[in-house]
């Protein structure tokens, strides 16, 4: 295993954003009575009012795109230490390390267009 003390860093760090924006999101939908800074239309955080005004606040499009990252990226490299402990052959070693690299990546791309496809709809969407 490589875990170098910058990639304990890194997953450390992968954890702490997972954890407060994961926070986050458990604030704005389940404690909305207290805190409705996020549902400005009040009622329901899932009601279309508040979910059409969160989509159109950029805040929230960059905290999708930095927690989707965040949780790629420390998922996705647990499970190549995971496999890694199984000891398998280097050239296998390898493969396994470019296929997670080339998953995460594609992942993160396709999670990046939604989150920004669904900020540019709602911003049309808001005058209709």
């Amino acid at each position: 295993l490589d875990l170098t003390g910058a990639t304990i860093n890194v997953m450390v760090l992968a954890g702490l954003v997972i954890l407060v924006l994961l926070g986050l999101h458990m604030v704005i939908m389940h404690l909305d009575a207290i805190i409705s800074v996020f549902n400005p239309a009040g009622g329901e955080p899932v009601s279309w009012a508040n979910v059409a005004a969160r989509g159109r606040m950029l805040f929230f499009p960059v905290t999708y795109i930095i927690l989707l990252g965040a949780a790629l990226f420390h998922g996705l490299y647990g499970l190549r230490n995971i496999l890694f402990e199984l000891n398998p052959p280097s050239v296998l070693k390898r493969v396994l390390g470019a296929l997670i690299l080339i998953v995460g990546i594609g992942l993160f791309a396709y999670g990046t267009w939604a989150a920004v496809a669904s900020f540019r709809l709602a911003q049309a969407l808001q005058g209709l």
